[in-house]
């Protein structure tokens, strides 16, 4: 296939006038049939049914939906980051804040294959209100949590929840934009972090000096639901009006032990488990070896690393030989501009992964900031990445192509970046020139993300848009769990290490590694504040190199993809951007 052709299952477009915002399936079939894929699964049938029924209107509104429905989960995120150091010092485990997440990621990530198969088999708004149900109850676990192992149980059911709403929202977006106009429509949607990511830190710091942070997450315990159930009734009720006009039949789902054994194989539930678990049992144990007595030589932390790599064998032995059903469908995974996409967002995530962990952390002990003021620091990339985004989105739609972008523009600058980090993130260097290379790495990441996103989707058809992104966002989070356990793994090593070396011998190390509110108590200039600050930057600087190795190998992933031309695809149906 060369650079400028399409999928074979996919039509050439229509041409349509530069300036026209909404495209339609023009119209002639009485019963909707030139708009609904006899072949599709009976949730794809579904939306595409529903994108010929509702009109302009109904389509706007749930744009409107979706943009404050980001506005509230940017400003969650924002605030749980915030609020994750303070949980785990409160039980003393400090060094565990990237620990916690490493969990959440992988099972976070694996939980939309199942979920995009209950989009296309049970229907769009099915599956939002599923996720939204999950998500609320992580908050509530969030919020009532004893222990940080609760915590790192409640992150699980909050991570699963969020990114499955998330993923649900971009479907719909994919399902209701036309392929040139897609990146621009992502950035409309992620564009409320331009607003929400300032209001974070006064949040936090309101809640952590007010009533304290289990309201942190009781709050969104009550405020999500509110602004997510509209858009679930809106998908609804266009998708019961499809099918009273007769273009498609209601979704029917059997609640019986053989329906729920045959969707079980369907979704791929055993290969699935054996990744997850997999994973889980080798990544962990390179954040958690510290904390056993024999650290490397204990019995437990041996068995996870061989029981989890026997079972990542067995799960490619299974995929390969016995799996009825594959869940990633390997034929389009196999074309080298998806496959390679998805291998560059494992190592762009690790990279984002391993230089964000503990990066809050330092900006307040190492820089002495407030927690507002950290946010604000923070805020520089998801401001800058999304800001950045909308003219991604032109530029992509005015040209038609997405591989420039990346690898002559985004992939250099974001190596620059972190590179530069290595040097300006040191205890010695000024927070300008840390809030520089911030800058860089926004508007570089933001663009790697979208146009990653396109390389993944152009050469698929509607019936696998909803499977392609939880498979893009599988890549996603394996790569954003390796990064947190090599970040973890270095600084559990390296970081009590330096401890140890430069503090006077009054001060007790073990205390200092463990909350971030000790570390955080001596004066700024004293004995003590210079050595952890020297500590923290040891310890980063290797991370740091780690990071830039990551972002060489996601480069040559980029570099090998196809130059698609997206103005030659025609992916969806109905009424769409």
């Amino acid at each position: 296939m060369t650079a400028t052709t399409t999928s074979p299952t996919t039509p050439v477009e229509k041409k349509t006038p530069a300036h026209a915002v909404f495209t339609e399936t023009p119209a002639g079939a009485p019963s909707g049939s030139d708009v609904v894929d006899k072949e599709a699964q009976a949730g794809v049938k579904g939306i595409q049914a529903a994108a010929s029924v509702w009109s302009k209107t109904h389509l706007i509104m749930a744009y409107i939906l979706i943009w404050f429905i980001y506005f509230v989960t940017s400003m969650q995120e924002g605030v749980i980051r915030s609020l994750t150091p303070y949980v785990t010092s409160s039980f003393y485990l400090h060094s565990l804040t990237a620990a916690t997440s490493i969990m959440s990621s992988i099972i976070g990530g694996l939980s939309k294959i199942p979920l995009a198969k209950i989009l296309d088999t049970w229907g769009r708004p099915q599956g939002i209100f599923l996720a939204l149900v999950i998500w609320v109850v992580g908050f509530i676990m969030m919020a009532a949590c004893d222990s940080v192992q609760t915590y790192a149980a409640a992150q699980v059911f909050f991570s699963v929840g969020s990114q499955g709403v998330s993923y649900c929202l971009t479907v719909f977006i994919s399902d209701t934009s036309a392929l040139k106009n897609r990146g621009l429509m992502l950035s409309f949607a992620t564009s409320p972090y331009i607003i929400t990511t300032w209001l974070s830190g006064p949040i936090s710091e309101s809640v952590l000096d007010g009533p304290g942070w289990r309201w942190g997450f009781g709050i969104f315990t009550i405020v999500i639901p509110i602004v997510v159930l509209p858009l679930v009734a809106l998908f609804y009720w266009n998708q019961r009006k499809a099918e009273k006009a007769g273009i498609v039949e209601p979704i029917q789902f059997s609640f019986s032990w053989k329906g729920i054994m045959q969707y079980c194989i369907d979704i791929d539930l055993l290969g699935i488990i054996l990744l997850a678990g997999g994973m889980a049992l080798f990544l962990l144990p390179f954040s958690l070896y510290s904390y056993q007595e024999d650290e490397w030589r204990s019995p437990m932390i041996i068995c996870m690393i061989i029981f989890g790599g026997l079972l990542l064998i067995s799960f490619v032995l299974y995929e390969k030989f016995l799996a009825p059903v594959t869940f990633i469908p390997f034929e389009l995974l196999m074309d080298r501009t998806v496959f390679m996409a998805g291998m560059m967002f494992i190592f762009q995530f690790c990279n984002s992964a391993i230089w964000n962990s503990y990066f809050y952390s330092m900006l307040q002990v190492v820089w002495d900031l407030s927690l507002t003021h950290t946010n604000y620091v923070g805020a520089i990339y998801r401001v800058g990445s999304c800001l950045f985004c909308l003219l991604v989105g032109y530029l992509i739609r005015w040209t038609g192509r997405f591989k420039w972008l990346t690898v002559y523009f985004s992939m250099p600058l974001m190596m620059l970046g972190v590179g530069l980090m290595i040097y300006f993130r040191q205890p010695w260097q000024g927070i300008g020139y840390v809030c520089m290379t911030q800058i860089f790495v926004a508007f570089s990441g933001g663009t790697t993300v979208i146009c990653g996103e396109l390389a993944m989707m152009a050469p698929s058809d509607h019936q696998h848009i909803a499977v392609i992104i939880a498979v893009l966002n599988l890549f996603s989070s394996i790569g954003s769990s390796v990064g947190s356990t090599i970040a973890a793994a270095i600084w559990t090593s390296e970081f009590p290490k330096a401890l140890i070396k430069y503090l006077p011998s009054d001060v007790n190390w073990a205390d200092v590694y463990a909350q971030i509110t000790v570390q955080m108590q001596y004066p700024m200039g004293s004995l003590a504040r210079n050595a952890i600050n020297r500590a923290y930057g040891d310890a980063q600087r290797l991370m740091l190199i780690a990071s830039v190795c990551m972002l060489a190998v996601a480069w040559g992933c980029a570099a090998v993809w196809r130059d698609i031309k997206l103005k030659d695809n025609k992916q969806v149906k109905g009424l769409v951007f």
